[in-house]
């Protein structure tokens, strides 16, 4: 770790006992629990992550069930039951990180669990679609406070030869909620769509009673300022840019509203930029982006997350289009990719320890551009042939998903302590923007049709590989090992 800023240390007056009499002036970190109570404060957080990445894959297989409820709906005013939930996420992350940091984890954490709880019941007893819609808003601000915090409770409890370890169980679980979204989601949404939305609530009362009795209570970080232009900009920035991404097929790509969104989402992020240079104490630090690896980080998980998202629609699609497949054996058929990143992320602090930070996550980077080239050279439309075209993909791809994420998101433990959620969040932003852009990008190769052929699905590859190539560049410069504190 980087010792302290000379500015911090001379926080102690002339006449101060020896520093080694004396308490440090910086807040300590809190003890790391002992035995299995940091595994059961990793399954807390692990949880809640499930929750919000779950009502993003769900809801997307439900989606024709609940439109049919809303029959007199418009298709544009449907697609906000998707929509909102992604951008206001996407806007709150690091708003969110940030009053984490200054207000304590502990209780954001359980706040956004309670509100995501209760958004939950209104999602399901909505009587309307309006009410729907402003049910997902909120749902999605619970989750913009749950996701950043549960990665910087996790890591805390960790030592550092154990957080790759963590992490990779971390990410496993948001790699099987992913994937078993469409499934549960249409098993659910059979009986009744509702259900997607209140299966929620067990889950939420199980972990806000594990919460209150296991999350450590590390202190605030002192009296920090809020910045509240900085949040302004920070939230229309991600906020603009995310809807003109996600609504781009609906409201035209060339269209005055998108264009419209997006220069605003240019011009708060280019003000943000500026804003961020020139105060004390803003919203995002850019002594953030000089820790070291974080910046790598960021820009890895952004392009792995742009290849991400669009291998697997692709995937999807792939099953349940070209090979005429239902949906139910499509879930089945993907559910290697999840299955892998389970066994690999159980060893990935092995790997983590073996082959240092930059040798696993280029190892993983490597295998996960292997799998849309592989698909690119083998998969066809009048042979699906699963066993050798369609599984070795999902098996590279788990193996990257397991030791690429592990690795750049294990780069927030980095940070001071007081700077992990924001810094979570930061990562987070990079994963839900891409996750979007991906999306996008594979719709808009297949020339906005209602079906995605496989010549469109070959072009979502070849942009995946590209993407997942950038990512393989950033772990190049990722440090060998972690420093140690």
């Amino acid at each position: 770790m980087k010792s302290l800023p000379e500015h911090v240390k001379s926080l102690d007056p002339p006449s101060a006992p020896h520093p080694a009499a004396r308490p440090a002036v910086h807040p300590s970190p809190r003890p790391v629990p002992a035995g299995a109570r940091r595994w059961l404060v990793l399954a807390v957080a692990s949880a809640a992550q499930f929750l919000a990445v779950l009502d993003v894959s769900a809801i997307n297989i439900a989606f024709p069930v609940i439109g049919e409820d809303f029959s007199a709906a418009s298709a544009a005013g449907l697609s906000w039951v998707l929509n909102a939930y992604t951008i206001v996420l996407a806007a709150l992350l690091i708003p969110a990180g940030r009053l984490a940091d200054v207000v304590g984890r502990r209780r954001s954490f359980l706040l956004g669990l309670s509100v995501f709880g209760l958004a939950s019941v209104g999602c399901g007893v909505a009587p309307g679609l309006g009410w729907l819609v402003a049910a997902r808003v909120v749902q999605g601000i619970g989750a913009a406070v749950l996701v950043p915090t549960s990665l910087s409770l996790a890591l805390p409890a960790f030592p550092a030869a154990e957080r790759a370890t963590a992490v990779g169980v971390w990410t496993a679980i948001s790699a099987v909620a992913a994937s078993a979204g469409p499934v549960l989601g249409g098993l659910l949404a059979a009986s009744d769509w509702r259900w997607v939305f209140l299966i929620n609530v067990p889950v939420v009362l199980a972990a806000l009673v594990a919460g209150v009795r296991l999350l450590p209570r590390p202190a605030p970080a002192g009296r920090q300022s809020w910045d509240p232009p900085g949040t302004a900009l920070v939230f229309v920035a991600v906020g603009a840019l995310t809807t003109a991404v996600v609504e781009a097929g609906d409201w035209g790509r060339t269209s005055p509203a998108t264009l419209g969104v997006l220069a605003a989402g240019i011009v708060a992020t280019g003000l943000g930029v500026r804003h961020v240079r020139r105060v004390p104490e803003p919203v995002v630090d850019p002594a953030l982006f000089r820790t070291r690896g974080f910046t790598a980080a960021a820009l890895g998980l952004f392009g792995y997350f742009l290849a991400y998202s669009a291998m697997l629609l692709a995937a999807s699609v792939l099953c349940s289009d070209v090979w005429s497949w239902s949906v139910r054996r499509s879930g089945l058929a993907l559910a290697p990719w999840p299955c892998t990143v389970l066994v690999v992320s159980s060893l990935a602090g092995r790997i983590v320890r073996a082959l240092g930070e930059r040798g696993a996550a280029t190892l993983g980077a490597v295998c996960f551009t292997a799998a849309p080239l592989w698909w690119l050279t083998s998969v066809n439309a009048a042979d699906p042939g699963y066993a050798g075209t369609l599984l070795p993909g999902l098996v590279l791809a788990g193996v990257g998903t397991a030791l690429c994420q592990s690795v750049m998101f294990a780069a927030a433990g980095r940070l001071p302590e007081h700077r992990i959620s924001l810094g979570s969040g930061v990562l987070m932003v990079s994963r839900q923007g891409a996750t979007a852009l991906g999306v996008a990008v594979l719709v808009a190769l297949g020339g906005g049709a209602h079906r995605l052929g496989l010549g469109a699905l070959r072009a979502g590859w070849v942009f995946a590989a590209a993407t997942a190539g950038l990512a393989l560049v950033a772990c190049l410069t990722l440090p060998r090992r972690e420093a140690r504190a």
